[in-house]
């Protein structure tokens, strides 16, 4: 069994991640594993895994939400600049920006409209056959864990920050090669101790396929970040100027991180396929967001370049409990009072985003203090988000 590097303790670990952790170091061609401090049990892979690999990518363990990931914006403004009424900013940019699975966009122009255009000229054909309106989706949220929010630091400075990946085209393109990669494993009577461990050989037309598509996803979403980001500054140029054109004055530095993601890199001498299912790289001084649950503090980071993660670093707070259990633990009476002070929408939906079913992000950050130094402690004053 190769290496297994735990960056929390083991006995925080609920059992069947981490037997998830031990099938996956049962595989030949991994080379070595870290294990994040928010690690949680998740599909094939546990979510908070980093796995080295040599010869071939696991589909299932990068995810159905392929380039998954942060993006945050630190603004030139202050407390002392925010508007009285944070529920008519909330509202501005839910009108900007569509909400929840299955809403896209009505018309695609502007910034929209270059962003899809660079992705059109590298589409394959069945792209449309998969998800045929994939281009009105760019520029929107989503649901489940995907946010966006208005943060302060701890010198009171704005930030916005937002979570997001490839929507519904990401989520298509992973199921089709997780299900290329099964059936292969069984043309090669390869017999998995669990199938969603199924992998693509290197050098062979599925593994180049699949990583065409998987670069493409996660272009996806690193744009689709880049839009909902503009359009939250334009709605804040109005907030602020009460004009657009604006969004250049507004910001100060960007930050844009994936959190589901496999790419080639060098460690130890070797280079190896890093897959990253629910973390993100950290090389030294890299920048990083790591946020924390609806409700809870988020964390601007600078990457230790830690060798023994890869180079990685946790990729927020981690669920505590699945999302039925969640419903059936909590009520909108604990809603409220966890959510007291910071503008939302105050919805029975979002009871499975609820703080408390979430690991301790305080908890999380203490056990990364090899990974990253902390540079700006954000605390909430609005979060918006899907069903």
């Amino acid at each position: 069994m190769k290496k297994i590097n735990l960056f929390l303790p083991k006995e925080t670990l609920e059992e069947s991640a981490y037997k998830q952790v031990e099938n996956m170091a049962t595989l030949p061609f991994v080379d070595g594993l870290a294990v994040m401090p928010d690690a949680h049990m998740g599909m094939g892979a546990c979510v908070g895994s980093v796995i080295a690999t040599k010869g071939a990518i696991i589909p299932a363990a990068v995810g159905v939400d392929i380039g998954c990931g942060m993006i945050a914006v630190k603004t030139k403004f202050t407390i002392n600049d925010l508007p009285s009424d944070l529920e008519k900013v909330r509202n501005g940019i839910e009108r900007r920006i569509p909400l929840s699975a299955g809403n896209f966009n009505k018309k695609i122009d502007g910034t929209a409209l270059e962003r899809v255009n660079k992705l059109a000229g590298k589409t394959k054909d069945y792209y449309k056959t998969i998800v045929r309106d994939w281009a009105s989706q760019l520029g929107t949220l989503g649901s489940g864990n995907h946010f966006i929010e208005l943060s302060l630091d701890q010198n009171d400075e704005l930030w916005v920050v937002l979570h997001s990946g490839s929507r519904g085209i990401g989520n298509k393109l992973a199921e089709k090669h997780i299900k290329i990669a099964q059936k292969m494993m069984d043309s090669m009577f390869i017999t998995l101790a669990d199938k969603d461990l199924a992998y693509l050989p290197e050098h062979t037309k599925e593994f180049d396929e699949y990583m065409y598509d998987l670069l493409w996803a996660q272009e996806f979403a690193r744009l689709n970040r880049e839009e909902m980001m503009d359009r939250v500054l334009k709605e804040l140029s109005y907030t602020f100027f009460n004009a657009d054109g604006h969004q250049k004055e507004i910001e100060e530095g960007r930050i844009n991180c994936h959190h589901n993601f496999t790419q080639l890199e060098n460690h130890m001498g070797n280079n190896v396929w890093v897959t990253r299912k629910g973390a993100i790289q950290m090389m030294p001084g890299q920048l990083g967001v790591i946020p924390g649950s609806m409700g809870t503090r988020s964390y601007i980071v600078s990457g230790l370049g830690n060798p023994l993660s890869y180079m990685s670093a946790p990729h927020g707070a981690g669920r505590r409990f699945s999302r039925s259990e969640a419903r059936r633990r909590f009520t909108m009476d604990d809603f409220e009072r966890e959510m007291d002070g910071i503008e939302c929408r105050h919805s029975l939906e979002l009871i499975d985003e609820i703080p408390s079913a979430y690991k301790d992000i305080d908890e999380v950050m203490a056990n990364s203090k090899s990974l990253v130094s902390i540079l700006y402690e954000l605390r909430q004053i609005v979060n918006i988000k899907g069903n």
